[in-house]
């Protein structure tokens, strides 16, 4: 490029200038253009003006060799339809500009619509034949032209305006050639017919991207409206659909096998979609087929149906599985989740084709059986040995989705087994049922037979099986283990407690055994056998407490069974607490249980023998003063602070016990404040403890002022001011204590009710004797110089004080005239007005002296 000069002008208003030495300044804005400075900006300019010179050549340099490139190179079918003629343009958008080429194809596609369903008659059949062949084959043949010009977003336009007239080309064959064919059929025919033409033009043009798509999308409506035209029935239909889907997977696992590119990628995520949805639309058919066949052999065909199914899907989860083995060397070692899905679908489509012969109307006697019969073949599939780790996961998944299932389907029963009993709340010692079944849930029944225990016991053994490790062959992640061994007890418990509801025993039998199997799930985790396994720790102890809460329910129904049965109980959780490990989560378990049982059972033991409720408390209050010693020994066990907080809520039951009777109520309030004060010998509980065992006798002393009738508020308040005004005066030894944190509640405590009555009561000693009380309390705070004392007591005084006088006062203002009151008001003005600053200093002074308090 020339160095040429740069252009004569101003710098300021770029006016220009005459060619050769500038004058002293600019005409126009009268900028001097001689000196240093104006040099340096014209230096400045003239840079500024080459840069701008290099960055256009290089600008047209680069669009002339994209152009290059995009009509010579393997991509010319790239991004863009053609080069910006200016090369200082922006180019259009790709987003705006496939929006404008998809709005003109759909524009003519309608067009095109319109012309063959509304136009169509008025043509003949050559002139109608002329006009859709020729608009076809000029819609097939101008993408070609259009792909060698490089406009690929074009050709694809145009292509789908190809496939519209097709289809057109399709119906217009049938109003006219072959009006009698069948809807469906020649809808199958021309479908299928279509798709191979298009996946052709696709192939013969590989730079498109849209054809290869849809022949796959249309290659889905052969078979299935080939069967619904000849009415096939839903076994053909099914066959139909999974055959559609066996396709796509193939198509699907053989472009992720070998194809590359956007196209091809595109092919594979739609022959993946529309596999899934025909694949899951024929198993769910082939499912329902299954499960509600009424003979054998369309049972049998159903189950080949899903057998076949399966077959495909164990086959693309191990070409998965494989092929992440080839692109990854630690996928062997792995589980590849993608194909963890289809093998785990095929588990699901085997366990229905086995089991769906037993779920056959009438086929087992109980309702309860077929879902047995899957669990049994869910737990023959888990056995099976199989090589691949993530065909292996997604068949435990399978068997371990049907296991969860049979789990849900038992779980109303086994809420019925652990809630039912505790409907003998409202029901005590009505006396003994005939059976287990009408006691274990009384007004309800019990519809589950022998089918409920096989279940859950199956559960149970599969469970344990799990729990121990996989067996050979067999992969199980070890969360599942986990699960497992926490699952063992509470099957193996529910299984247990149905077999006496079920077998419908004698109600004492029944009980006997519950209690049994209570302190064998309570006792085995706490004896000390071995190391405690994940799982188990938690599940045990919450199993031993539903099954007795269940069994204590039961025996609600008689006062012996009551009494028998809460003594066992009792005395079981706690030899197990005393057995337990310190590892052990039965511990602290089995210690609360104690305790609450315990409580229970001193309360039912008098009521049995007919001692009043509110005597009876105290047997259960004695329970709870027990837990104060063994809690204060076991304060560094973890079953300390359980059975701490057990005895506590023991004691609050007791004291609800007492509720009616005052007295009663009394002596247990002021019981628990002693044994608060026993607690608080602790040092780690004493704060709070002292504090609540204060409160609790003052409650007490209150309950047993209420059942003398005594009014006085000074009976009620006295006997918590003293106390307070102790502990404040202990704490005052602090500097940081002030008199209003020391002394401040307890005087309060008194003097504001008493204050309260005073204003109620017309009588003049309590006046007298508060009035009193409060100036000695005033002077009292004036010579120690404590400030809650001096205003508490001064405030006092002077409320009581204008108590007194109020009557005298508006005796007096009623015999004055009525000009007395504002010309007394005016001279109290003027009085105050004149010593406003001797009686503002004094106000001021006041304050520092009352602040100094402390």
């Amino acid at each position: 490029m020339p160095n040429l000069p740069p252009p004569a002008y101003c710098p300021g208003c770029s006016l220009p200038l005459a060619p050769g030495a500038p004058g002293a300044a600019c005409p126009r804005c009268a900028l001097p253009l001689t000196g240093p400075v104006p040099q340096r900006v014209r230096e400045i300019d003239a840079e500024l003006w080459r840069l701008e010179a290099r960055r256009t050549e290089l600008l047209a340099t680069r669009q002339e060799l994209l152009a290059g490139l995009r009509a010579s190179g393997p991509g010319s079918g790239g991004r863009a339809d053609a080069a910006p003629a200016d090369p200082s343009a922006p180019a259009a958008p790709p987003a705006a500009r496939n929006v404008l080429l998809a709005l003109g194809g759909a524009l003519l596609a309608v067009a095109v619509t319109a012309f063959t369903l509304v136009s169509w008659g008025r043509l003949g059949i050559g002139g109608r034949s002329a006009v859709l062949g020729a608009l076809t084959l000029l819609a097939l043949g101008v993408p070609v032209a259009l792909l060698r010009r490089g406009l690929t977003a074009t050709a694809e336009a145009v292509a789908s305006l190809g496939l519209v007239l097709l289809l057109l080309d399709a119906y217009a064959l049938h109003r006219v050639a072959l009006p009698g064919a069948g809807g469906a059929g020649y809808a199958a025919v021309s479908a299928a017919v279509t798709a191979a033409l298009w996946a052709g033009y696709g192939a013969a043009l590989p730079r498109l991207r849209g054809p290869l798509p849809v022949a796959l999308c249309l290659a889905q409506l052969p078979l299935p409206l080939w069967v619904l035209g000849a009415d096939g029935g839903p076994y053909a239909f099914s066959w139909a659909l999974l055959a559609t889907a066996s396709g796509d997977a193939a198509v699907a696992l053989w472009c992720a096998g070998r194809c590359a590119g956007r196209g091809r990628r595109a092919v594979t995520v739609t022959a993946l979609a529309a596999g899934c949805a025909l694949g899951a639309w024929g198993l769910l058919t082939s499912a329902v087929l299954a499960l509600t066949a009424a003979r054998w052999a369309e049972s049998a065909h159903a189950a080949a149906l899903l057998a076949a199914a399966a077959a495909v899907l164990l086959y693309a989860a191990r070409r998965l599985a494989r092929t992440a083995a080839r692109t990854d060397a630690a996928a062997p070692a792995a589980v590849v989740p993608v194909a963890v899905a289809p093998a785990a679908v095929a588990g699901l489509a085997v366990l229905v084709a086995g089991g769906s012969g037993l779920w056959r109307v009438g086929a087992l006697p109980e309702p309860g059986w077929p879902v047995l019969g899957f669990l049994l073949c869910a737990l023959a599939l888990g056995a099976v040995p199989v090589g691949e780790r993530s065909v292996a996961a997604g068949l435990r998944l399978a068997s371990a989705a049907v296991c969860a299932g049979a789990a849900l389907w038992a779980l109303p029963a086994v809420a019925r087994l652990a809630l039912g009993p505790l409907g003998w709340v409202f029901r005590v010692w009505d006396g003994a049922p005939q059976g287990a079944r009408a006691a274990v849930a009384p007004g309800l029944g019990w519809p589950y037979g022998m089918a409920l225990p096989a279940v859950l016991g199956t559960l149970a053994l599969a469970a344990a099986a799990v729990g121990r490790g996989p067996g050979a062959g067999a992969w199980v992640p070890r969360e599942w283990r986990t699960w497992a061994r926490g699952c063992v007890p509470a099957a193996a418990g529910a299984a247990a407690a149905a077999l006496p509801v079920v077998l419908d025993l004698p109600y004492r039998v029944a009980v006997v055994l519950l209690v049994a199997l209570v302190v064998l799930v309570v006792l085995l985790p706490a004896v000390p056998v071995g190391p405690v396994r994940p799982g188990t720790a938690g599940t045990a102890p919450v199993t031993a407490l539903v099954a007795a809460v269940a069994v204590s329910g039961w025996s609600l129904a008689e006062p012996a069974m009551t009494v028998a049965v809460l003594g066992a109980l009792a005395a079981a959780f706690a030899g197990a607490a005393v057995v337990a490990r310190a590892d052990a989560a039965v511990g602290p378990v089995a210690a609360v249980s104690a305790v609450l049982w315990s409580g229970a059972f001193a309360a039912a033991l008098p009521l049995a023998l007919g001692v009043p409720l509110h005597r009876t408390a105290f047997a259960v209050l004695g329970v709870a003063v027990a837990t104060v010693p063994l809690a204060a020994r076991l304060r560094a066990h973890p079953a300390g602070a359980a059975v701490e907080w057990a005895g506590y809520a023991v004691a609050a039951a007791a004291v609800a016990l007492t509720v009616a009777e005052p007295v009663a109520l009394s002596l247990a309030l002021a019981l628990c404040g002693v044994a608060a004060g026993g607690v608080a010998l602790r040092a780690e509980r004493r704060p709070v403890a002292a504090y609540a065992g204060g409160a609790l006798l003052v409650l007490a002393w209150w309950v047993r002022l209420g059942s003398w009738e005594v009014a006085s508020p000074e009976a009620y308040t006295l006997p918590v001011t003293v106390p307070a005004l102790a502990i404040g005066h202990l704490h005052r030894i602090r500097p940081e204590v002030s008199s209003w944190a020391a002394y401040g509640p307890g005087l309060a405590t008194t003097l504001v009710p008493s204050l309260a009555a005073v204003w109620m009561d017309a009588h003049w000693p309590r006046p007298l004797l508060l009035g009193t009380a409060a100036l000695a309390l005033t002077v009292l705070g004036a010579r120690s110089r404590l400030k809650a004392p001096l205003l508490l007591g001064g405030g006092t005084a002077a409320l009581v004080a204008v108590h007194e006088l109020a009557p005298h006062v508006v005796q007096v203002a009623g015999l004055l005239p009525r000009w007395a009151t504002p010309a007394a008001a005016g001279v109290l003005l003027l009085l105050v007005g004149a010593t406003y600053e001797r009686r503002l200093r004094d106000a001021r002074r006041l304050r520092r002296a009352v602040g100094r308090m402390r």
